[in-house]
């Protein structure tokens, strides 16, 4: 009995690796704009995220709850599998935070899931009803991202057309403070959720709770592990996204972080799990292309959508290797 209740443990500890990874891989969702338009130090934005992160984790566990019944069913997960999942999607993240590559550790995720699971009991344990809508929302809400960014970029000029360049930055100063707060508060509600839900499905599929209910020491567990996740930082990233991809100023920065914020919650408040790094990388296109088409330099978002592209199925494939390494040595 001791020994499973260790491994249990350890499988919890390689999620929660896996939440703290994900903060230091996303900070840049956060935090890159305000950052790069010089409104905050880095030290000061990352404080500022790393805590918003935290408090966002409390917000609601719907997001949790759809991760954690919507891959597989529940009552066929055990260790091994987690364990499988957990570490495909942490080589992934790993990987493309070596290489300053905005990639979705949303997307590691549920593609380490899938391939985990479909080691140890075939392509058919999955759920493939679940996996349409999550999937579905990942496409999306991107594309919410880039229409939201463009329009409140648009309303701003229309607002703006008669007021000096000056005027316009001193105000988007002091608005893309708050702007940044909700995108750290808006990363904390749907990120910090996704391990909860991976962590309440082990214990679930295991027989430790009966109830599919998130306890709440794994959502203070979470919220702590991708606190100090984002507070390490995630220089390369914040260099793609935030100085890379466009040139922002303050008001750009302000009209993204507003857009992105807006579509999380919103996906937040219905329990889909969206990837906070598409959502705030096709604002920021969206708010470039508001500007003009050729601010955005598109060569660079190309290589971002490629990363994209690749990630479910290549944390998938990893996570199946070392699920079937797990079952022959099982």
């Amino acid at each position: 009995m001791a020994s499973v209740i260790l491994i249990l443990a350890a499988v919890i500890l390689i999620a929660l690796v896996f939440d703290y990874i994900n903060g230091m891989h996303d900070a840049a969702n956060a935090i890159a704009t305000v950052v790069s338009t010089r409104v905050l130090s880095p030290r000061n934005a990352i404080l500022m995220a790393a805590g918003l992160n935290f408090a966002g984790a409390f917000l609601s566990t719907t997001v949790a709850k759809t991760i954690g019944k919507g891959i597989v069913d529940p009552t066929i997960v055990t260790n091994g599998i987690v364990a499988a999942a957990m570490l495909g999607a942490i080589t992934w993240n790993l990987l493309t935070w070596y290489f300053g590559i905005p990639s979705s550790s949303s997307h590691a995720l549920i593609g380490g899931v899938m391939g985990a699971a479909a080691s140890f009991h075939g392509f058919g344990a999955l759920n493939w009803t679940g996996l349409k809508s999550i999937l579905t929302a990942l496409l999306i809400s991107p594309l919410f991202g880039l229409m939201g960014g463009f329009l409140i970029m648009v309303l701003i000029m229309w607002i703006f057309r008669n007021s000096s360049a000056g005027l316009v930055n001193r105000l988007f100063k002091m608005l893309q403070i708050v702007s940044a707060s909700f995108m750290a508060l808006s990363h904390g509600s749907n990120d910090a959720q996704k391990v909860m839900g991976v962590i309440t499905m082990t214990l679930f599929g295991m027989g430790y709770i009966h109830d599919f209910q998130v306890p709440l020491w794994v959502i203070f567990a979470c919220a702590t592990a991708m606190a100090m996740g984002t507070a390490m930082g995630g220089w390369r990233i914040i260099k793609t996204v935030g100085v890379k991809m466009i040139k922002l100023q303050p008001v750009n920065g302000f009209a993204a972080e507003t857009a992105a914020s807006i579509v999380i919650l919103g996906a937040t408040h219905f329990g889909t799990p969206v990837s906070t790094t598409h959502v705030i990388s096709g604002s920021i296109m969206g708010v470039g292309t508001a500007k003009r088409a050729s601010a955005v330099r598109w060569g660079v978002a190309g290589n971002m959508l490629m990363a994209w592209i690749l990630t479910i199925p290549a944390s998938a494939l990893v996570a199946f290797i070392i699920g079937r390494i797990f079952h022959a040595l099982g």
